[in-house]
């Protein structure tokens, strides 16, 4: 796709703080979700796409159908974070976003990682396009 040379370049400036104010909101909406097994707000967070891809610890979703049917089949309960040690929010301009999560596993000596890829769509907001689940089992520190 050839860009528009009408256009100008898009906006690509790091970390708004109003933007990063929306998207820390919606992170913490989603991760109270998970704890809460609320997969009406675990669907709104998620692209309703077959693009959409996300990696879990247990399984590969790909596109929102599959997302969804696993969240379904999720027994209630605590989920797998004890406690965080970083997070890491990156905004470039008005439209896209990374969450990146590190947390210490309940109950084990292992650390996990989180990321999500966030695109504000004019017609329907923030919505996450890709996210990834992962631990480390034997973390370098």
């Amino acid at each position: 796709m050839t860009p528009d040379p009408t256009q100008g370049a898009p906006d690509r400036t790091p970390n708004i703080p109003e933007v990063v104010a929306e998207i820390t909101e919606i992170f913490e909406r989603y991760e109270k979700a998970l704890e809460d097994k609320d997969v009406d707000v675990l669907d709104a967070t998620f692209w309703n796409s077959p693009h959409t891809i996300r990696y879990a610890l247990h399984e590969n979703g790909y596109g929102f159908e599959e997302i969804h049917g696993h969240r379904t089949r999720r027994p209630p309960g605590p989920g797998i974070k004890e406690r965080r040690i970083r997070l890491e929010i990156l905004t470039l301009g008005r439209d896209f976003a990374t969450t990146n999560l590190e947390f210490k596993v309940r109950g084990k000596d292992e650390i996990g990682r989180q990321s999500q890829t966030f695109v504000r769509f004019p017609d329907l907001g923030w919505k996450v396009v890709a996210a990834h689940v992962s631990v480390m089992s034997d973390p370098l520190w």
